[in-house]
């Protein structure tokens, strides 16, 4: 790798590895280079680091330029603080990716969201019309985004949808899983009596909250918070990591390994 930027004329900024196991395991890399590569070179530059390098060796590889900002689609029911955040960061030019849609199963965020100068569309769900629900979602986001952001949607996506949308899913999930997977997790949190909540990210499979995890934190509590505190301590937390984990993957600083992942 830091023979063929060489002689290519790059500047290595970053260089980040993982091994699994250094007597066989699986190698992990991420590196950060400056090259300034005209828009016509960049699929020759790609073709001759394949041939290089990314073919000899055996690679699973990818190439982002950091010019090419991912597009970020987010998806919400009626909790506003962890879409309000995303919007809010990355209108200061803190996530690495350009937000250019909001879709919510209710209405009642339009305005602010559209305060933000971005479209706010509405698809209503029921149990009945989940399918035509999810055409519709596949007609506004399918093709069209590098990522889909589920902040606090309060919606199961099918297998066929996630097949079909081309694009990784990230969901931020109010508890420290796998501990409280599923509905009401601050309910049974408190029912248990633990001394520590928490919130996952993790980017979205058919099987509900047990995807490849990015992120995670939590905060402490105590036996004199009811479960009112405890969602009002955990959307702190909920925010942070949703943020974390959409910045970490805009940066393409997350490597899926099986189910679980390599953050950088």
């Amino acid at each position: 790798m830091s023979g063929f930027l060489r002689d290519e004329g790059a500047n290595i900024i970053t260089s980040d590895q993982h091994s699994t196991d250094p007597e066989g395991g699986t190698f992990f890399m991420r590196m950060e280079f400056a090259l300034r590569i005209p828009p016509a070179e960049r699929e020759p530059f790609a073709q001759r680091f394949a041939a290089g390098v990314g073919e000899p060796f055996g690679m699973d590889w990818r190439l982002w330029h950091v010019d090419e900002r991912k597009r970020v689609a987010v998806l919400v029911s009626r909790y506003d603080h962890c879409l309000l955040e995303l919007l809010w960061r990355a209108r200061r030019g803190e996530v690495e990716g350009d937000i250019g849609i909001v879709v919510s199963n209710h209405p009642d965020l339009s305005e602010q969201v559209e305060a933000f100068g971005l479209p706010y569309h509405h698809v209503p769900v029921t149990r009945d019309t989940k399918a035509q629900a999810e055409e519709r979602l596949l007609e506004l986001l399918a093709g069209r985004y590098d990522l889909i952001v589920l902040a606090r949607y309060m919606q199961i996506l099918s297998g066929d949808f996630l097949s079909r949308v081309g694009a990784p899913v990230i969901n931020i999930h109010h508890s420290f899983l796998p501990a409280f997977a599923g509905a009401g997790p601050y309910e049974r949190a408190k029912e248990r009596g633990v001394k520590l909540i928490g919130a996952t990210a993790h980017y979205v499979t058919e099987e509900l909250d047990a995807g490849p995890i990015i992120e995670q934190d939590v905060i402490r509590v105590s036996h004199r918070d009811d479960v009112a505190a405890l969602v009002q301590l955990g959307a702190d937390v909920e925010r942070s990591v949703l943020t974390r984990a959409v910045q970490r993957h805009c940066e393409d600083r997350v490597i899926l390994h099986g189910n679980t992942t390599v953050v950088f």
